[in-house]
């Protein structure tokens, strides 16, 4: 196993990473560090978002950075405040041990009087957003003339908000740099040409494919009319009542719009975009980050620099103009080895885009019914009785009031109890969902009646247990359905976690209320069966096997 002391860097950041809990170098900095500690060499590193690409160039300027020299000599340039910021806490914790090393952030949105009089009390490492620090090179308030080293983070979302020129310029005012390093998720043509212009042949490190996915996340794609997609929107957050997740829009005036919508109809959301003071914008962070707030709406700009642990769900509410801004949208989710759900909702001339996304991040996409409204009540209502089972009464003086309660619920059964406390919890759904359209396009024309006749097929064969009526597959029994909690990928999840197989080895999955029928591949049935019969789920023991020991035990009996 690598560690972090065989990199080469020195005694006190190895300290300050140690105290961080970091073992393992992730492969970004395994490959990077060892090459930029000299100090002389370009480099250009393509990595996803969240594989540790900070601490893969920060950790090597901390050491490089002469700390007796009170001046600029190294400049990181990012495309946002929010990333510009969250370098400079990282930074800060790497140089613990480090004394004498100052950084400082530059950025718009912020008093510059106090960043200039920040730079002019000494320090080596300046991180700067491209519009503020051209602001602070024209007032000569800088100088650049020392910088030694150069990091472009982000550098395809700074070509994507039209950054370029400014890039160039800053890479002209910096003659005297014996190294860039260029850190990004894509390789556009753009950033080649800067690379060609500006580098000199520098080391070119892949972590992982080029634009590829997230291998933790779960991709998701739902179907319906535009007219209908503020109302998908909703039924999907209501479906996923844990989601702690970032919607994303493409404007921020639909940002505003749907945040306001959600905020009247009683949703824990705020919008995140360009219109923001940094005082707002550091309110909403705060929230979101605290999980007083459940969601987070923003444009792909203002999102930039996002880094917040456990989010669970990414939605985009359109889909992106460019396709390559979907790996940074749904990279939100999915980090430190947990898994995550990126939903997509498109309108059907939109699917041909999915499929090309799919292409590009070399990960299969699974188109989704969206929720009717009695599976999202049902979905609330499982949520529900799992929070009021394991809700905490340990602390509180409970046993005072019970003779009071006693007194009132004792002409009551236990049954009415149930139905009353689900009725509080549950009126405003039951009433909302009651008479709920379905919102999923449903194909038509030539290929709705391909459908209808793949459908029939498969009844007749199903009539003869074949199924999904491919020889690889072994049908599998569960006694498992949706009065279980389940809905499709959900399921699909708790049994490849059970048994730890993959994706790759389901074929169809046919949910019932009271049980499921799963095509497995046959050289994987007895694993699966062998990892999920017999385990409990909810208390209750779980059986599977083979479908037609199944449908033959039933008929001798």
């Amino acid at each position: 196993m690598n560690t972090f002391s065989e990199l080469g860097l020195n005694e006190q950041l190895l300290k300050a990473v140690d105290e961080l809990g970091f073992i393992q170098p992730t492969p970004i900095q395994l490959q990077a560090i060892p090459v930029l500690l000299s100090g002389t060499k370009d480099l250009i590193g393509l990595a996803q978002t969240g594989t540790g690409k900070t601490a893969a160039y920060g950790l090597p300027l901390l050491q490089l950075v002469d700390e007796k020299q009170k001046h600029p000599q190294a400049l990181i340039v990012c495309p946002t405040r929010e990333l510009c910021m969250q370098i400079v806490n990282e930074i800060t914790l790497f140089k613990k041990f480090s004394h004498g090393i100052h950084v400082t952030a530059v950025y718009g949105g912020a008093s510059i009087i106090m960043q200039i009089k920040d730079i002019k009390r000494g320090v080596q490492i300046v991180v700067a957003t491209p519009g503020r620090l051209i602001d602070l090179i024209e007032r000569k308030a800088i100088n650049l003339d020392q910088i030694k080293y150069v990091v472009l983070d982000e550098a395809d979302e700074m070509l994507n908000m039209g950054f370029q020129e400014d890039i160039e310029f800053i890479l002209k005012n910096t003659p005297k740099r014996d190294s860039t390093w260029l850190f990004s998720a894509t390789m556009p043509a753009e950033i080649r040409n800067v690379s060609k212009r500006y580098m000199q042949q520098p080391k070119e490190i892949t972590v992982g494919k080029m634009n590829t996915a997230n291998v933790n996340i779960d991709h998701q794609y739902f179907t319906t009319t535009a007219f209908h997609r503020y109302e998908a929107l909703k039924r999907l957050i209501d479906f996923n009542p844990g989601m702690y997740g970032i919607i994303f829009t493409r404007t921020k005036a639909d940002a505003q719009e749907i945040s306001e919508k959600l905020t009247r109809e009683g949703y824990d959301i705020e919008a995140l975009h360009g219109d923001l003071t940094q005082a707002q914008r550091n309110k909403v962070m705060s929230g979101f980050r605290d999980k007083t707030l459940q969601l987070l709406i923003a444009t792909d700009v203002a999102a930039r620099g996002i880094d917040v642990q456990g989010i669970t769900h990414v939605i985009n509410y359109e889909l992106p103009d460019d396709i390559e801004v979907y790996t940074h949208r749904s990279g939100r989710t999915g980090r430190a080895g947990k898994t995550g759900v990126c939903m997509s909702i498109v309108h059907a001339r939109e699917v041909g885009r999915i499929r090309q996304i799919e292409r590009m991040v070399q990960a299969p996409f699974h188109k989704l019914e969206i929720p009717s409204g009695k599976d999202v009540c049902r979905k609330q209502f499982y949520y529900f009785i799992d929070k009021l089972l394991q809700a905490d009464i340990s602390h509180g003086d409970y046993e005072t009031y019970m003779p009071m309660l006693q007194e009132k619920f004792n002409d009551m059964s236990k049954e009415e109890i149930m139905k009353r406390v689900a009725a509080m919890e549950f009126d405003r759904f039951l009433k909302y969902y009651e008479n709920s359209e379905d919102l999923n396009v449903r194909e038509r024309g030539r290929e709705r009646g391909v459908e209808r006749q793949e459908s029939h097929a498969g009844r007749k064969r199903e009539g003869k247990k074949e199924f999904g009526g491919n020889g690889n597959y072994t049908r599998l029994f569960v006694n498992l359905g949706t009065k279980d909690g389940f809905y499709k990928a959900s399921f699909l999840q708790f049994i490849l976690d059970l048994s730890d197989l993959r994706k790759d080895v389901l074929g169809r999955i046919d949910m019932k209320e009271m049980n499921s029928w799963i095509e497995v591949d046959k050289n994987s049935a007895n694993q699966m069966i062998r990892a999920i019969d017999g385990k409990k789920y909810k208390g209750r023991r779980i059986r599977m096997n083979e479908a037609d020991s199944f449908v033959r035990k039933k008929t001798n009996d």
